[in-house]
């Protein structure tokens, strides 16, 4: 098992990776706790939740990241009682983790809470940095707050209840990880692929230390998101947006994008094409989808209402070498090139 912390305005928050979530009830400091989970975890795991915690279930899918999820759960909230010394815990997947935390972190003008992530995607990204958020009018977590769960518990059995595709997209983060700002982790995933995708001990935990280590020193430089930490959105711009219109998985949309944003690197002279073929490589051994078949004029819709966009031009994260990442703005017609290219 190892510690570590992310030191943020709006609070510390310690991350525990090979805790299991049979410990939880030493981590929820508070004699009124509540749990936010979905049906599945619910049945799935529901058994080693601590007795005498209140469960409370949200639906599945991303159509459940919404104001009115978030409104139930306030509902659920004053009908426990909830008072500012209570605790919520969201077990399970992204959106869980998203929905939860903005939930908490509103109520009451701010209640405290923790994470269990149940999927590999939520471990390595949903679940850190302090991001929380809801979905609105066709806008990806459009509202939201910047705020750190307290804790977050990386359980490793959690991963072995997930189906195959699930695991693969969760890889999709940490592959971005290493390209964006971690060259010897991006080795590492070349030559243990297969014993990362058998979830392999050794491996697995050494894969997610090192890649919770490149988001956490990227969130404890920028919290708010004003300059470093918009790296982390290296290939989510067009992945977004292949993800809303072609009912792919996020981490399979995302690797969609990122390979479109190597290739545009590759385009602009900031990037070799060994490096670019390496990107894709890596994302093809881990059975990651590299190209698909796509509604142009939808992707370029999404795209233009993409929160990062300002007036005619979109901040657009790119790569000037394996391990290091730029942010530029670029014109949202270069961006609808790069699509056209694509379909």
């Amino acid at each position: 098992m190892k510690v570590f912390k992310i030191n943020g305005k709006t609070g510390t928050s310690e991350i525990v990776i090979g805790e299991s979530i049979k410990n939880l009830s030493k981590y929820s400091k508070s004699n009124k706790c509540v749990i936010v989970t979905d049906t599945n975890v619910n049945a799935l795991c529901g058994a080693f939740f601590p007795s005498g915690f209140e469960v409370i279930e949200i639906g599945i899918g991303e159509q459940n990241k919404t104001l009115s999820t978030v409104e139930k759960l306030y509902e659920k909230f004053l009908e426990f009682g909830l008072d500012r010394a209570s605790y919520v815990i969201g077990i399970g997947g992204g959106i869980v983790c998203d929905v939860t935390g903005f939930a908490a972190s509103t109520y009451l003008r701010g209640i405290r809470f923790g994470f269990v992530p149940t999927t590999l995607l939520a471990q390595v990204d949903a679940s850190l940095g302090g991001k929380n958020g809801v979905n609105f009018k066709g806008y990806k977590n459009l509202i939201g707050t910047f705020n750190q769960p307290e804790f977050v518990l990386c359980d490793f059995e959690m991963l072995k209840t997930l189906p195959i595709r699930e695991l693969k997209s969760g890889f999709a983060e940490i592959i971005k990880h290493a390209i964006i700002a971690d060259i010897q982790l991006f080795s590492y995933l070349e030559k243990n692929y297969e014993n990362a995708l058998s979830l392999h001990r050794t491996e697995i935990e050494k894969i997610l230390y090192d890649s919770f280590a490149v988001k956490s020193k990227i969130v404890s430089m920028d919290e708010t998101e004003k300059g470093e930490r918009r790296k982390l959105n290296f290939g989510h711009t067009l992945g977004h947006a292949i993800e809303k219109t072609t009912g792919l998985l996020h981490g399979e949309a995302i690797s969609i994008g990122i390979i479109a944003a190597a290739k545009l690197s590759l385009k602009k002279g900031m990037l070799t094409q060994k490096d670019a073929e390496r990107v894709e490589n890596l994302i093809s051994k881990f059975g990651l989808p590299t190209k698909i078949k796509m509604d142009k004029i939808a992707v370029i819709d999404a795209i233009e209402k993409d929160k990062k966009r300002e007036n005619k031009k979109i901040r657009f994260v790119l790569l000037e070498k394996l391990g290091r990442a730029k942010i530029i703005d670029i014109e949202i017609d270069e961006l609808k090139g790069v699509v056209s290219d694509m379909c």
